[in-house]
C-alpha cells in the first residue's frame, strides 16, 4: 500500500484530512479517557471495557494508517462530466451478458475512500473498472475474471 498511487479527487482528499485530522486529536484525546478509566475498574486481564477499548484504539491507529497512506501518495483527478464515457469517479450502470436491465448493477469507478452509498467499487486498475474505462452507453465491453470472460453492456452514466 505505501508505493501504491491513490487517484483520488479534491472533495476526497479534504475530506481525508479532515478526518485525519480529527482522528489524530479529538479521536486520541477521547479514546484515552476511555482507556483510562477503564483501567481505574480494576483487574486489566478480565476487564471487558479496557479490552474493547484498546481493540477501538487499535482499529482507529489503523484508519489513521491508511489516510496517511493515501494522502501521502495521492494523484488529484478531476470529473469532467460532459465527456459522455466512463472515467474516474463515474457511476456506471451495468448489465451482464443474459440479463435484462432490471438486473443492472452500479459500480463506482474509483478509490474506495469515494465510494458513494449504493454503488459497488471498481478500482479503475481492476479487471472491470480498466475494461470499462473511455466506454460510453451502449458499449458493450469484455474482462478477465477469476471464472473466465464476462461481458457487459453499459446502459447508464452519473
Amino acid at each position: 500500500m505505501a508505493g501504491e498511487i491513490h487517484r483520488i479527487t479534491k472533495e476526497t482528499l479534504d475530506k481525508l484530512r479532515d478526518e485525519y485530522h480529527h482522528l489524530t486529536t479529538v479521536g486520541r484525546t477521547e479514546i484515552a479517557r476511555v482507556i483510562e478509566a477503564a483501567r481505574l475498574l480494576g483487574d486489566l486481564s478480565e476487564n471487558g471495557d479496557y479490552h474493547a477499548a484498546k481493540d477501538e484504539q487499535g482499529k482507529m491507529e489503523a484508519r489513521i494508517r491508511q489516510i496517511d497512506a493515501v494522502i501521502r501518495n495521492h494523484e488529484l483527478v478531476e470529473r469532467d462530466s460532459t465527456t459522455g464515457v466512463v472515467q474516474h469517479a463515474t457511476i456506471v450502470s451495468v448489465v451482464y451478458d443474459g440479463e435484462t436491465d432490471d438486473d443492472a448493477q452500479e459500480f463506482f469507478i474509483g478509490s474506495i475512500e469515494e465510494k458513494p452509498d449504493g454503488a459497488l467499487v471498481a478500482s479503475p486498475t481492476s479487471p472491470l473498472g480498466s475494461a470499462l474505462l473511455g466506454h460510453a452507453v451502449g458499449d458493450e465491453v469484455e474482462y478477465e475474471a477469476p471464472s473466465g470472460t464476462l461481458r457487459v453492456r453499459i446502459i447508464g452514466l452519473r
